[in-house]
């Protein structure tokens, strides 16, 4: 046996368990639901192929699945713009030489490393309740309470709140780029007579313009997949008047609650589908205004 077949032999085994976990976990479940969205399957009977029926179901039989489109599409643009606007702040607000800066950087992370968990949903649930800390708030300022769990639009209002809050690994990569920034152009735009504003328009957004690319990408993926809060906070039913119905937990209900594992599987290629198209027209107008030194230019 030769060195260079032997070296080989020993690179595949190392890298097996890869390549064994991702065909096992990864690359068979999803030709697997491919092939499923084309059928009817119960989880408990063989799939019978019903061709695009499940398609058709949902734009034309299926009310509920256009409502979860609606407010998932309200949640990820409400909450992605904001979300990388409050991160952008704080990180701009850390991007300092104070001694206290790291820890101030870990507290403010520490709701991204924790913000998805069950407990952290109940915790929201109770903090919005009919006697929670928001509404005593209200009634001391002399505003009348908010039934969030009574009212879909701020019910969904109350899930947004929570995405936004939940912008730690959004504001280290913001400070990261900010880091990045060489501070002799504010020291020359401040020679000019350049104020705040100025500055941050000019200089700080198009030498950051290619870290909000890649976080306003990463954010609206995960805005579309979000599940534990619209879950957790609903009990699994998506109410108000289905008002937190995201698009996930409804693909949930069909698959694990309703047993439509085939229409399930159907709603995930929809969804591939659709980040797929959005994350195209984000890079397709990035051009226009993500900047790139290596570019010279827009």
């Amino acid at each position: 046996m030769s060195v260079r077949l032997r070296n080989n032999l020993w690179g595949y085994f190392f890298i097996g368990p890869f390549i064994i976990g991702f065909l096992a976990f990864t690359m068979i479940p999803i030709v697997s639901s491919l092939y499923f969205s084309f059928t009817s399957y119960d989880l408990f009977s063989a799939p019978k192929w019903i061709g695009l029926d499940n398609f058709k179901k949902m734009f034309t039989d299926d009310p509920r699945y256009l409502k979860s489109l609606k407010v998932t599409f309200i949640y990820v643009f409400g909450g992605v713009p904001l979300r990388l606007a409050f991160a952008l702040l704080v990180a701009m607000l850390l991007n300092t030489t104070s001694r206290a800066v790291g820890l101030y950087r870990t507290m403010y992370y520490l709701p991204s490393l924790i913000g998805g968990s069950v407990a952290v949903a109940i915790m929201w649930r109770n903090i919005f309740g009919d006697q929670g800390i928001i509404n005593l708030l209200l009634q001391f300022f002399g505003l009348d309470a908010i039934r969030w769990f009574g009212n879909p639009t701020a019910a969904l209002w109350m899930l947004i709140f929570l995405s936004i809050w939940q912008f730690g690994s959004s504001m280290l990569i913001f400070l990261a780029g900010l880091k990045s920034i060489p501070q002799s152009y504010y020291e020359a735009a401040s020679v000019d007579g350049a104020n705040f504003m100025q500055r941050f328009v000019k200089i700080t957004i198009p030498m950051l313009s290619p870290v909000i690319l890649f976080n306003a990408i990463m954010q609206t993926i995960g805005a579309f997949m979000t599940f534990v809060p619209a879950f957790i906070i609903s009990k699994g039913t998506g109410g108000p008047l289905d008002g937190t119905l995201l698009y996930s937990l409804y693909l949930f209900k069909q698959g694990f609650e309703f047993f439509h594992m085939g229409y399930a599987s159907a709603m995930a290629w929809i969804m591939l589908i659709i980040i797929a198209i959005l994350t195209s027209i984000i890079f397709a107008t990035s051009k226009f205004w993500v900047h790139y030194e290596s570019e010279g230019g827009n």
